[in-house]
């Protein structure tokens, strides 16, 4: 939320109505009603394939619901479903990065969707997710650790108002996670971010914590 002549220009919310997924005759979710707000931080947990990621895409318009509505406001202007993209970065491991292109390609390609905060260049970004040394590498030569770093930079790096994690230190070393933790204290503030895990050291900070268990 940067403040430009007294005005806020993003503060952003997302409001879930009587949301519920359904894949074949099985609910996953169901009676889901929660708002999520600028400057605070949410997470989603419980067991692996209970429904986290799902209610992630959700969401942001990914997949579709099978009940209920996602209501997208900005200063209580409602955001259509089509230009929520433009205010969201995510980071998952179902997301896949451009295997052929260099880190430095990859960084660059990124930035022509989204721009990076306070206009850093993409030699900066690789330098602030320490991997300098590995720009012209090719990123399917790249550990998965160095991936999720890669994946994790460009989601705090970008200028967008709503960040989405999805086990946000999967393939990451105690260096990793604590880098990611530092990050998230720098870079998360104003903003919303959601998180899906099931591994409490990726959530230590957040107080509100949604168990999709309970919505079933």
């Amino acid at each position: 939320m940067t403040i430009l002549n007294g005005l806020w220009t993003h503060h952003m919310k997302i409001q879930l109505e009587n949301l519920g997924k359904k894949f074949r005759k099985e609910w996953i979710f169901r009676n889901v009603n929660l708002s999520f707000e600028a400057g605070n931080n949410y997470t989603f947990v419980g067991p692996n394939g209970s429904g986290k990621s799902t209610l992630l895409q959700v969401l942001i318009g990914v997949m579709p619901q099978t009940e209920g509505k996602v209501n997208y406001s900005n200063i209580n202007q409602v955001v259509s479903v089509d230009d929520i993209y433009k205010k969201i970065v995510i980071a998952a491991p179902y997301l896949e990065l451009v295997e052929e292109f260099t880190l430095i390609e990859s960084v660059e390609f990124h930035q022509k969707f989204k721009p990076f905060k306070d206009q850093i260049s993409a030699s900066e970004l690789i330098e602030k997710i320490q991997l300098s040394q590995h720009k012209d590498k090719t990123v399917k030569n790249f550990s998965s650790g160095m991936k999720q770093r890669l994946k994790l930079g460009l989601a705090f790096y970008s200028e967008a108002p709503i960040i989405l994690l999805d086990e946000p230190t999967s393939n990451l070393d105690s260096q990793g996670t604590a880098w990611y933790l530092e990050q998230i204290e720098k870079h998360t503030t104003d903003r919303l971010l959601i998180i899906c895990s099931n591994q409490p050291s990726e959530y230590t900070f957040c107080k509100n914590i949604v168990d999709i268990r309970d919505y079933k």
